[in-house]
Formats: structure tokens, sequence, C-alpha cells
């Protein structure tokens, strides 16, 4: 039961779209209708806007947090877990959106750093290294995904490694028009227009 409740508690506070919020806030027009018409911060910087696209990364990344170490204090680290599976599913499919919602990246990196803070730093460290190196977000983003479980595990936390591998699966299947663009070369670079 402390489960489900751990999952519909992540889920309502994943839910929350902050990109299409501040954006309405701010007066711009819908984030849905530019650029790539994802609701994340990346979308959001398209608006020519940085403080609104920093304003997003923060707030989806602490519903992930804040959802894990909520249902830590309250029911464990099982419920911490199944916190940050409803957190991130309730971003990538909000209700409130008609289940059409954001990549998940910064959600999945506040929900990790709820559940294992060095393994959050290990992130963004590895999406730091890769968008300086070759400037493409969606690529760092996979990177970074893609070596949580490992660090996970290093860290031994196997449990947390099997979940957030199955995020990270999920992340990468919600990238897989990024994906087929920069096997394509076509894929959009940091600080690119459109």
């Amino acid at each position: 039961m402390m489960l489900l409740v751990a999952l519909v508690v992540g889920y309502l506070l994943g839910s929350i779209p902050f990109g299409l919020l501040l954006t309405r806030l701010a007066g711009t027009q819908d984030i849905r209708t530019i650029g790539s018409g994802n609701i994340g911060a990346t979308n959001v910087l398209r608006t020519g806007r940085k403080g609104l696209a920093a304003a997003t990364l923060l707030g989806d990344a602490l519903k992930g947090t804040v959802a894990v170490l909520v249902m830590a204090a309250w029911g464990g680290p099982q419920a911490a877990l199944a916190a940050a599976v409803g957190a991130f599913l309730g971003h990538v499919f909000p209700v409130w959106l008609g289940f059409k919602g954001g990549k998940g990246v910064a959600t999945f990196l506040g929900a990790l750093s709820g559940t294992a803070w060095p393994a959050g730093l290990a992130f963004a460290a590895i999406w730091l290294g890769c968008a300086w190196l070759f400037r493409y977000s969606s690529l760092s983003a996979l990177v970074a995904s893609a070596a949580s479980p490992l660090v996970l595990l290093a860290l031994g936390r196997p449990d947390a490694a099997l979940v957030f591998a199955l995020l990270a699966a999920l992340l990468w299947w919600k990238h897989r028009e990024n994906i087929a663009r920069l096997r394509a070369g076509a894929e959009s670079r940091i600080g690119a227009k459109g």
C-alpha cells in the first residue's frame, strides 16, 4: 500500500508542468507551439528567456527530489524509489496535458539526486562534460542517464540501479527522434537558433 501511495504522490508532483506554467506566467506564447513542442527547459530556452529556462530546469529537478525525499522520510527507501518512478512518469505522461509531457531529463536528475546525491553529481558532471565536448543536450542526457545505473551499482545500490536503468530506458525511448537526428547529423547543437 505504501508503495502505491508513494507512486501516486510522486506522479502528482512530477506532473506539475513547470515549463508551461512559467512561460504562461511570463506572458510568452504556449511553449508547446515552438521549437520541439516540449515542455522542458531545453525548449523553454528557445524562447530566448534564459531565466525561465533555468527556473524550469530547477522546478523539474526539484519535483523529483522532493518526491523522493518526502517518501523516503515517510515510507523508507523502497517508497522513495516508487516515488522516483512516479515523479518521472508524471513528468513524461502528465494527466493535465493529455499525457503529453517532457522527456524527463531534469526530473530524472532530481529523483536520482534525492536517491543518492553522489549519483546526481556524477550525472551532472557527465552531462556537462558531454555538452562541453559535443554541444548536444540530447546526447549529454543519453550518456549521463546510461551511466547512472552503473554509478548506483558502484555506490552499493543495486535496487536503485535497476529502477534507474528502467527509467533511463524510457528516457532513451522519449529521445528516439533526437537519436535519429544525431545519427543523421541533423540534431540542433546547444546555443543554435531554432
